[in-house]
C-alpha cells in the first residue's frame, strides 16, 4: 500500500501549485525539494540508523520526498514494507511544522493523514502529531522586542486568534531539546521574514536565524534554501554573510538569479539559493550560477570579496579591475540622507525668495530655505549626481529579455542651490558642470551598472552597490570601449556584460 502510494497515487501538481502561496513563506515545489536531496551522498538513504529534520515544516515535501528515498533504499536491509514504513516514520523522519495549518497539511502529505494515529495513517502512532510536531510558542518581549526574533511588540503581542510568527525552533536557547535527540541531515525552506501585518519588503530577516540556529545543533549535512539577499544585503545580514562566507564547510551552493526560475509565479527579491553544509569536509565551494536557464558552476572560496559575487564569469572582469589599484566611487559618495531630509518632507509649491533651495522628492521638486538643510552643507552649492535609491528592477528581477537596466533613468546633474530627500543619495561634488556631465555619462556606462550589479541584492541602491566600480578621471567623457581596453576585457568577458547590461534609453527590448 505505501509503495503504491507514494510512487503511483502522488500527484506532484498539487505541492506545486501551493508553492505559490506566499513570498514570505514559499511553499517547495518537489522538484526544487528533489534538487536539494540530489546535493546529500546517496548512500545516507540506505543507511537505517540517519535520522532527518526539517526545522520548518510546511507542506511536508522534504520529508516525504526522504521517506520515498528511504523506502527504496533501505529495502534490501529491511524486506518487509511494513517494518520498513515504521522504522523510516518512527526512527528516521522528525519535523518542526511553521503554523498549526502546516503540520496538518505536513502530516497528511507524509502520513497520508492529518493525525498521525489516525485510522488512514499509513503508520501508527500513539500520538496526533507523530514525529511532525507543532507548539504555540509566545515572543519573549524585552524593550519591546522579542530577545529571539527581533519582532516588534506591539505588531505581534496580540491574541490566541492570530498568528504569533513566533517559530518554536528559532524561540529557545536550547534547540537540541525540541526532540532530545541529535539528527544527521537537517533540510527545510525556513519562513524568510517576519510577517508584521503590512510591513512587506523592509520586514526583518529571519532565515538568517534558522540557519544559524540549525548549525548550533551541529548535524553531519545541513542544507537550507534561502533568499540570496545575503550576498550583500543589509538588514541585519551582515554577521551572517560573513559567517557564511568565511564557512568552509559550505561546500555546494546554486544560486538562482531570477527566483521565478527556482518558484514559479513568486518574486523574491534578489533571488534565491541553496546550499550544502558539510560538518566533516572543508574546501572551496562548488558555486552554481543559474541565470536566464543558462548554468554557470565554478568552484571557488566565497570569502574572496567583501560581498558574495554571484556571476562566476565576473571574477575575472573584478580581477582586472582591482589589478589597477584605483580609488572606488564608493568614496564619493553620500550617505543615505544626504541632506538630513525625510523620504516625506516636502517644500512649497514656488519659489519665494532667490536664496532658497530646490528641493527633489519623489513627487517632483518644491523649494525650501537653507536653514532646512542639517547635513551635507558643503555641497549645497556645487555640482553632484542625482541617484535614487530604488533599482529600475523589479524585485532585483532582470526584464524580459534577462537583462538589467541597474540604476533608473531619472538619474541627473543637481546644480548648485539644488538638494534631495531620503529618497535619493548623491556622487561627488564639483565646482563646474563638466566634470559632473561627465562622471554621469560614466555611471551610464554598461562597464559601470554592470559592476553595481554584482552587489544589488533587491529593489534597492545603496553605497555598497558601487564598491567595485573605480573613479575615473573626470575631465573626459568615458565610452565603454575605452573602458574596455583600459581594463584589458577579453570578447567573452564583453559579451558577457552586454548579455547582462541592456542600454540606458532600450526600454524592454
Amino acid at each position: 500500500m505505501t509503495n503504491n502510494l507514494y510512487n503511483t497515487m502522488y500527484n506532484p501538481d498539487v505541492l506545486s501549485c501551493i508553492a505559490n502561496l506566499s513570498s514570505d513563506e514559499v511553499f517547495t515545489p518537489p522538484e526544487v525539494a528533489n534538487e536539494m536531496l540530489d546535493l546529500l551522498p546517496q548512500e545516507l538513504f540506505s543507511n537505517p540508523s540517519i535520522t532527518f529534520l526539517d526545522p520548518a515544516c510546511k507542506s511536508g515535501v522534504f520529508l516525504r520526498e526522504i521517506a520515498k528515498r528511504l523506502l527504496k533504499g533501505l529495502e534490501p536491509i529491511i524486506p518487509d514494507l511494513q517494518e520498513r514504513t515504521d522504522h523510516i516514520f518512527k526512527k528516521q523522519l522528525f519535523g518542526i511544522a511553521v503554523t498549526e495549518l502546516t503540520s496538518h497539511l505536513s502530516r497528511r502529505s507524509l502520513y497520508c493523514s492529518k493525525t498521525a494515529n489516525g485510522n488512514y495513517s499509513v503508520v501508527h502512532f500513539d500520538n496526533v502529531d507523530g514525529n511532525v510536531r507543532f507548539k504555540t510558542i509566545q515572543h519573549r518581549w524585552q524593550n519591546g522586542k522579542c530577545v529571539f526574533c527581533g519582532a516588534t511588540q506591539s505588531q505581534l503581542d496580540r491574541s490566541d486568534d492570530y498568528e504569533t510568527y513566533a517559530y518554536e525552533m528559532i524561540h529557545t536557547t536550547k534547540p537540541e531539546e525540541i526532540f532530545n535527540m541529535k539528527f544527521d541531515v537537517i533540510i527545510g525552506n525556513p519562513p524568510y521574514a517576519l510577517d508584521t501585518a503590512g510591513a512587506g519588503r523592509q520586514a526583518k530577516p529571519i532565515y538568517n536565524l534558522f540557519v544559524n540556529q540549525a548549525k548550533k545543533l551541529n548535524p553531519r549535512y545541513l542544507s537550507m534554501i534561502i533568499p540570496s539577499r545575503w550576498f550583500s544585503g543589509g538588514m541585519g545580514l551582515d554577521d551572517f554573510r560573513s559567517s557564511m562566507m568565511n564557512d568552509r564547510r559550505i561546500r555546494k551552493m546554486v544560486d538562482y538569479t531570477n527566483s521565478k526560475d527556482c518558484f514559479p509565479g513568486i518574486s523574491v527579491s534578489g533571488g534565491v539559493c541553496y546550499f550544502l553544509w558539510d560538518r566533516d569536509n572543508e574546501g572551496d565551494c562548488e558555486f552554481v550560477n543559474i541565470t536566464n536557464d543558462e548554468k554557470d558552476c565554478i568552484t571557488r572560496p566565497l570569502n574572496e570579496f567583501q560581498t558574495l559575487v554571484r556571476y562566476n564569469k565576473a571574477v575575472s572582469i573584478i580581477h582586472k579591475v582591482q589589478s589597477k589599484k584605483e580609488p572606488l566611487l564608493d568614496e564619493m559618495i553620500s550617505s543615505l540622507m544626504p541632506y538630513g531630509l525625510s523620504t516625506n518632507y516636502r517644500g512649497h509649491t514656488t519659489l519665494q525668495n532667490k536664496n532658497e533651495l530646490a528641493l527633489h522628492a519623489s513627487n517632483g521638486i518644491t523649494y525650501i530655505d537653507r536653514s532646512e538643510i542639517t547635513k551635507g552643507e558643503d555641497t549645497v552649492d556645487r555640482y553632484k549626481i542625482l541617484v535614487s535609491k530604488t533599482s529600475a528592477e523589479h524585485a532585483g528581477e532582470p526584464g524580459k529579455d534577462g537583462r538589467f537596466r541597474v540604476i533608473p533613468s531619472s538619474i541627473k546633474v543637481l546644480h548648485p542651490g539644488e538638494v534631495c530627500t531620503h529618497s535619493y543619495f548623491v556622487i561627488g561634488n564639483w565646482d563646474n558642470s563638466q566634470p559632473a556631465e561627465n562622471a554621469l555619462s560614466y555611471l551610464k556606462t554598461k562597464f559601470v551598472r554592470f559592476l553595481m550589479l554584482l552587489c544589488v541584492s533587491g529593489f534597492g541602491l545603496s553605497k555598497i552597490v558601487f564598491q567595485f566600480v573605480p573613479t575615473q578621471d573626470f575631465s573626459k567623457s568615458w565610452t565603454d570601449e575605452e573602458l574596455y581596453e583600459k581594463y584589458g576585457l577579453s570578447k567573452s568577458e564583453i559579451a558577457f556584460i552586454d548579455s547582462m547590461i541592456k542600454p540606458m534609453d532600450g526600454g524592454d527590448e
